[in-house]
């Protein structure tokens, strides 16, 4: 669990992690660089879980070479879907990550939702509905190891 303090915001306290997988970790189906490790150090202090339609065909691979747990959506209305997950999960205490239009909802509903405007860029829909925007996905992860930073960011 991460507890932090925002002034104008309150006291968050997150517990979950949703992360998109497609254009959010990984680029062209390979995870980008750098984020198996800090998962790493963050699933220590949030339970993450992988949210994916599939498209590339690699959720098993997540699965079974890291250790981490994927939740298959299935093709065609995935933005419900991944709202499902995060009421599931209890959307006062779930942070989401994502960057396409599917993401929307799910970012807007987490009590933290982070637009990551990576490689493959960031739909309109996703940054109209996020509490913070990041360039990639390292320095997205890195707000949740060092929550200090949110409350430069976030404080009212």
């Amino acid at each position: 669990m991460i507890t932090i303090t925002i002034p104008g915001r309150g006291q968050l306290r997150l517990d979950h992690l949703v992360l998109d997988l497609n254009g959010t970790i990984a680029l062209d189906g390979n995870i980008i660089e750098g984020i198996m490790e800090r998962l790493d150090l963050l699933r220590e202090l949030l339970k993450i879980i992988i949210v994916t339609a599939d498209t590339r065909g690699k959720a098993h691979e997540l699965e079974s070479r890291f250790n981490l747990q994927v939740c298959r959506v299935d093709r065609g209305d995935e933005q419900d879907q991944k709202l499902k997950l995060i009421h599931k999960l209890g959307k006062e205490t779930t942070i989401s990550i994502g960057n396409g239009s599917n993401d929307a909802l799910m970012l807007k509903e987490s009590v933290l939702g982070i637009c990551v405007i990576g490689p493959e860029g960031a739909a309109a829909e996703a940054l109209a509905s996020c509490d913070v925007v990041t360039c990639d996905i390292n320095a997205a992860i890195d707000l949740l190891l060092n929550p200090e930073r949110l409350i430069a960011t976030m404080r009212k």
